[in-house]
């Protein structure tokens, strides 16, 4: 449960303002003329405040409720500009495009693979096959993961497989989340860049149908909260 204690606005505003710049990636000083239209006054450096303090507690719950995916997972990194310099969004995803998980990281190299991917085992269980591209880093992360994997005692290894067609589906996600975060005018930090792509995938996971039929996006971004 995501605790709002402290807070001088009610919560319903707090989640409608945070999903609204989320899932539509406006600016700060447009979704504060937003919020101002519908009758609440608050000013821009707020809901700031309100997305990098909510956006990870609620993408922690996401991560563990969304339905059970695929064995055969698509993994791959993109590039994320933050502060004038190059940082990598780690993504995963099922053959058939469900979000597995996602990790941003000053790093793309083995420690920062074997993390991502020791993530993605303890959320989602152990895979079928992952499809990477021919990244050093990610197959010397996948070979990590195997050999602790052994140490366990799990007698077959997951299987690796290099061929970047098969990743094209990761990389057609990619788009959405680049397309999103493009109006919001640059990341001034590394904490504000990870908090708000937590949102991003929550907001891009509940549009792809991985929570409660039936209810409205924003119902299921609230719940998360709940």
């Amino acid at each position: 449960m995501v605790s709002f204690k402290g807070a001088h606005y009610p919560k319903d505003v707090i989640l409608f303002a945070v999903f609204f710049y989320v899932r539509y990636g406006v600016s700060y000083r447009d979704l504060e003329e937003i919020m101002k239209e519908r009758g609440v006054s608050v000013d821009h450096t707020t809901l700031n405040r309100w997305v990098a303090r909510y956006s990870s507690e609620i993408a922690e719950a996401a991560r563990r409720r969304k339905q059970l995916c695929d064995r055969s997972w698509r993994m791959d990194e993109t590039y994320i500009r933050v502060k004038g310099s190059w940082v990598y969004l780690y993504r995963a995803v099922d053959k058939y495009g469900k979000t597995l998980d996602f990790m941003l990281s000053q790093r793309r190299n083995k420690p920062a693979a074997t993390k991502f991917f020791a993530r993605m085992l303890e959320l989602n269980g152990l895979p079928r096959k992952i499809v990477i591209d021919k990244s050093g880093a990610n197959t010397a992360g996948i070979k990590a993961i195997n050999r602790m994997l052994k140490g366990f005692g799990c007698p077959v290894p997951i299987e690796m497989v290099r061929r970047k067609y098969l990743n094209n589906i990761v990389e057609q996600d990619h788009r959405f989340i680049k397309r999103l975060i493009r109006p919001m005018l640059g990341f001034k930090s590394f904490e504000s860049a990870s908090a708000t792509l937590d949102g991003v995938e929550v907001a891009h996971m509940i549009r792809k149908g991985q929570f409660t039929p039936g209810l409205c996006p924003f119902q299921q971004f609230a719940a998360l909260a709940a």
